[in-house]
């Protein structure tokens, strides 16, 4: 079985905001067969610096029930050393939602590349941040972004 490139994410919101809207986008991509969910939990820290991991899969709360279509394939690879540093950079009163995932649009990219002896010589993500300034500076220079 082939793997495609595996990418975390963290989001961060203050508490109360969540909503299954957020689920429903991920669904989105899983659907289409983009990406697959490899692990996910949520990490929640309160003004005094305490973090707790709440179980997604928890079925009664109407906060995750989105979620049950996406745990299918859940592996549990975030360790407790992950969960320790992901909370403790978080703010005080906020939650944020982990995802490790897998690129399956690149499965069958990274089989041609090793079928012909190819290997990945660097790999990077450009964070939003930066392709919105970038596209700002083009924009200012009458440049198509």
């Amino acid at each position: 079985m082939t793997l495609g490139p595996l990418e975390y994410t963290v989001i961060g919101f203050r508490k109360g905001t969540f909503d299954g809207s957020i689920a429903r986008e991920i669904g989105k991509v899983v659907d289409q067969n983009i990406i697959r969910i490899v692990d996910i939990l949520m990490i929640d820290k309160d003004a005094n610096g305490n973090t707790a991991v709440l179980e997604i899969d928890a079925k009664d709360d109407p906060a995750f029930e989105s979620f049950a279509p996406l745990l299918a394939n859940r592996m549990g690879l975030f360790t407790a050393e992950d969960v320790a540093t992901l909370g403790d950079s978080l703010p005080p009163e906020t939650s944020a939602l982990a995802l490790l995932f897998e690129h399956r649009w690149a499965e069958d990219i990274k089989d041609a590349i090793a079928s012909k002896g190819g290997f990945l010589v660097a790999r990077a993500v450009i964070p939003p941040e930066v392709l919105e300034e970038v596209s700002a500076e083009l924009e200012a220079a009458g440049a198509p972004a």
